[in-house]
């Protein structure tokens, strides 16, 4: 007789769990790399992935970082995990709001998960909406825009136009070029402030910091950095850390170029003495932040169905923010308007069975701080310490404002959807 062999205990209970479902966990994980590439936030990320789990009876764990994700399928004596690297990619809110729809069709049973997935597939590889030409006059309105919405009058909104239509263009160039885009940033930086410098010494007094700064609109992290702050406070500590680290070296970066490229204006000839030209009325605004939307509408690559809610949105929550400094100081004016931008926003995602990303993130692009963040660094890079450590204290309160004002709204108007 053959003596019997002994099984130790964790194969006898790895072998009493099958697999996960093929399918299913091959849809889950192609679902969240796709939301992922398309800036969703870790907690919004790993619930709508558990979500998915859920319908299909699995037991998923998951743990999103800014260039990862780590899934695990099963008990936890008997895990199934996989790491999939993530290249965080641009803002595409069509394709966002294409992805949770379908994420809703699996979960409800009308798509079987198996489809699901090949029509994950077909949606990354859709032709984008927005040629480069018509996204190249975008970022030619977004800095003239911002020119005007920083306190600039027509040359600065001008110089700014130029220097945004000109960083458009590189980083269109280097968009397929990993290496090459990894450097946008700096030669940004340095390519507005020579453009702000070169236009003061040739054209007269000119706001250069106005300027600089509305050209570089685009580019400035203050949207990283509130939705760190956003997955610090609902602790997702490590992603937001990381966040947050990543939108401090861009700040850097910025910084570093602007100064490098400042530096030219010491070998132009000195402008003449003149007078400021007279600063344009307050109603210009209106028109500006009109252009402001509509650009960011297209750079975020929004459907044109939408085009009117984002409006809407944006204007609530601006003129909500404008009010509230007014009345209570910048950063309570930030809470207020990210209050009233995710309230709404919120409604409209019930009303319209819609995530309410299509139309919270152009608004938050309006009331970020990215732009207090560049003059904090400007205060430091001129050795003027006190100035800058003020003015990047404030920075980090409008963004603890803005997540507070968040997660106010949320808890007052929930959404049924997870994005």
């Amino acid at each position: 007789m053959c003596a019997a062999v002994a099984v130790p205990p964790e194969h006898l209970a790895a072998a009493s769990h099958p697999p996960p479902p093929g399918p299913a966990v091959a849809f889950t994980l192609r679902l969240g790399e796709a939301l992922h590439r398309y800036g969703t936030p870790a907690h919004r990320l790993e619930r709508l992935m558990q979500r998915v789990s859920e319908r299909f009876g699995l037991e998923g764990r998951f743990f999103s970082t800014p260039t990862s994700i780590f899934s695990s399928f099963g008990p936890p004596e008997a895990l199934r995990t996989s790491l999939i690297r993530v290249e965080p990619g641009d803002m595409d809110l069509e394709r966002l709001t294409l992805l949770d729809t379908l994420a809703d069709e699996v979960i409800h049973g009308n798509v079987p998960p198996a489809e699901g997935t090949q029509r994950v597939d077909a949606i990354l590889a859709q032709a984008e909406r927005f040629g480069p030409a018509l996204q190249l006059l975008c970022w030619t309105l977004a800095g003239g825009a911002a020119g005007r919405l920083f306190g600039g009058g027509l040359k600065e909104m001008a110089v700014a136009a130029l220097s945004s239509l000109l960083i458009g263009i590189l980083a269109v160039v280097t968009r397929q070029q990993p290496t090459t885009a990894r450097v946008l940033e700096p030669v940004a930086a340095i390519l507005s402030s020579a453009v702000a410098a070169l236009a003061a010494s040739l054209w007269g007094p000119l706001s250069s910091q106005v300027a600089t700064l509305a050209g570089l609109i685009v580019l400035l992290p203050g949207l990283s950095l509130t939705v760190a702050i956003n997955e610090l406070a609902t602790r997702n500590l490590i992603s937001g850390t990381s966040r947050l680290t990543a939108a401090a070296l861009v700040f850097l970066q910025l910084g570093f170029g602007v100064a490098l490229g400042s530096r030219l204006s010491g070998v132009l000839p000195t402008p003449p003495v003149a007078p400021l030209p007279p600063a344009l009325p307050d109603w210009t605004q209106v028109p500006m932040l009109l252009v402001a939307i509509f650009a960011v509408c297209v750079l975020f690559r929004a459907r044109p169905r939408d085009w009117g809610w984002i409006a809407g949105a944006c204007t609530f929550g601006f003129a909500g923010a404008r009010l509230g400094a007014l009345l209570l100081g910048a950063q309570l004016g930030a809470f207020v308007g990210a209050l009233l931008l995710a309230m709404g926003s919120n409604a409209l995602a019930r009303l319209r069975n819609q995530p309410s990303i299509t139309t919270l993130v152009p608004g938050l692009m309006l009331l970020v701080p990215g732009s207090v963040g560049f003059r904090s660094l400007s205060s430091l890079l001129e050795r003027d310490v006190v100035a800058g450590v003020d003015t990047a204290f404030s920075m980090l309160m409008v963004a603890v404002a803005l997540v507070a004002g968040l997660l106010s709204a949320n808890a007052l108007v929930p959404t049924r959807k997870v994005l």
